[in-house]
């Protein structure tokens, strides 16, 4: 037996569903129909094409998010550039020169005068280092505490009644506390010796040590100012002792910030007598050619980054993920205008950037010309200062154009905003339609075992009722 039924669905389809006929022993006791297999079908035959919808639609939304993120690092990255331009502190880099290196090394940092300064260096900074007298090889010291102090800060060491001369300095370089004191043994052909070496230069950096067992060899150990007899000084405690432009100093160590403001010198050796060296303090514009060269680069890789996101290649007939975005259309009309401005009309011959050499090229990145960069800086590094960082400024503008966009209520940030809402939505719509389809699979589950149920039965029914027609005695005719 065959049958078709019509059988609508809950999402107001007609499905058409064939019903294979089975065999008498089938229609006794088995289904009619593939409840199962058959809802699973009609199921997936309703969900595919909004399922296929919502992913097709998530699927250009993570796109979006994706070149968002990459347009607000680009963005990010460029911006990192202009704090190098974006002030005129920024191009107030000063450098020093030494007229003598042997004598003296140089750095200048913010704030240093420039000009030039005579420098004469009559000692430079010390540190103690103390020679013990002569002992046997292996002489016990017997025990107790020996005490040392480097400057204003002391520490003990223990010692063994069998300690000896060496394990006192092994003592002494592990000690917790330990300012700056090392401890060395040299075995002469005197005997040994224990060199007490400080790591703190300056007159105020100067080693004593004393014992609190009297009468223990320890007391060969004790040294101060006052009482020296144990040790020779090799090499005094002492600060450096220099001129800058006739003015004296001293200093606790070789490094000095605080003769000059702004000016750091290295002492390295002393002068000769009436004949001084010189720092000479000026603009340092290879820093600035250079600061300006990264930020051509930067602008460069930039202009890429938005180009692969909003273009269009012909060849490979693709479209960038933000072509026609207004985000970056937007944006990127702000910045040509910047780089296209005229800073302080007028006031100077330097006032646009091709001026100073950076020049647009046919793709629409940035070529700079360093030696009109270097001739206009050397003519008038106010006003390149001024075309960057002025009023109107081009990194000046740039930096808030950027901050702008990238800000809690800029283009960037809204944008992002509304795509986080639009994905959540679908991800809401993905969820929505699990539910209903899990509804329409009840539902149909129940209607077709309702009709397998129906089935059934008439299987049976027409199963009886062939055999009661086959029972009944058969009518012969009788011909006359």
């Amino acid at each position: 037996m065959s049958t078709t039924s019509n059988v609508s669905s809950s999402n107001g389809t007609a499905p058409v569903v064939s019903v294979a006929g089975s065999s008498s022993a089938d229609a006794a006791g088995g289904s009619v129909i593939n409840v199962s297999s058959l809802v699973q079908q009609l199921v997936a035959a309703t969900q595919a094409p909004r399922e296929a919808l919502i992913s097709s639609q998530t699927q250009q939304v993570t796109t979006q998010i994706s070149a968002l993120g990459t347009l607000k690092g680009a963005l990010a990255t460029f911006q990192g550039s202009l704090a190098s331009l974006d002030t005129a502190s920024a191009f107030r880099i000063a450098t020093a020169t030494s007229s003598d290196a042997t004598a003296f090394t140089a750095s200048a940092g913010p704030g240093a005068a420039q000009g030039t300064y005579s420098v004469s260096i009559t000692q430079l900074a010390t540190a103690q280092q103390l020679l013990s007298g002569p002992l046997a090889a292996g002489t016990a010291l017997g025990g107790g505490t020996l005490s040392l102090a480097l400057g204003g800060t002391s520490f003990n060491v223990a010692v063994a009644s069998t300690d000896t001369l060496a394990d006192v300095a092994a003592a002494i370089n592990a000690a917790p506390g330990n300012p700056g004191i090392s401890a060395t043994l040299l075995q002469g052909s005197d005997g040994a010796h224990l060199l007490l070496s400080s790591a703190l230069t300056g007159a105020a950096n100067t080693i004593q040590v004393t014992e609190t067992d009297a009468g223990s060899a320890l007391a060969g150990l004790t040294y101060s100012a006052a009482s020296s007899a144990n040790y020779t000084q090799e090499a005094a405690a002492q600060d450096a002792a220099f001129s800058v432009s006739g003015v004296a100093f001293k200093s606790p160590t070789n490094t000095v910030s605080s003769a000059v403001s702004g000016l750091t010198l290295n002492l390295l050796g002393t002068t000769a007598a009436g004949t001084p060296a010189a720092v000479t303090v000026g603009t340092d514009t290879g820093t600035v050619v250079t600061n300006i060269s990264s930020f051509v680069d930067a602008y460069n890789t930039l202009h890429a980054a938005l180009n692969s996101l909003g273009s269009y290649d012909a060849s490979s007939n693709t479209a960038g993920p933000m072509m026609g975005n207004a985000v970056l259309t937007g944006i990127q009309t702000q910045i040509q205008r910047a780089l296209y401005s005229v800073v302080n009309d007028g006031s100077s011959t330097y006032n646009t950037l091709a001026s100073i050499g950076i020049t647009t090229q046919r793709d629409g990145s940035l070529s700079l010309n360093s030696g009109t960069l270097s001739t206009a800086l050397a003519t008038n590094f106010s006003a390149v200062t001024q075309l960057f960082s002025g009023v109107g400024g081009v990194a000046s503008t740039l930096n808030s154009q950027i901050s702008t966009a990238l800000g809690s209520t800029g283009s960037v940030t809204a944008a992002g905003k509304t795509l986080t809402a639009q994905e959540n939505a679908l991800t809401k719509q993905s969820d929505e339609l699990d539910k209903q389809m899990a509804a329409l699979s009840a539902t149909l589950t129940q209607q077709y075992a309702a009709l397998n149920t129906l089935l059934s039965s008439l299987q049976s029914t027409s199963s009886y009722l062939t055999q009661a027609f086959a029972s009944l005695p058969k009518v012969q005719s009788r011909s006359g």
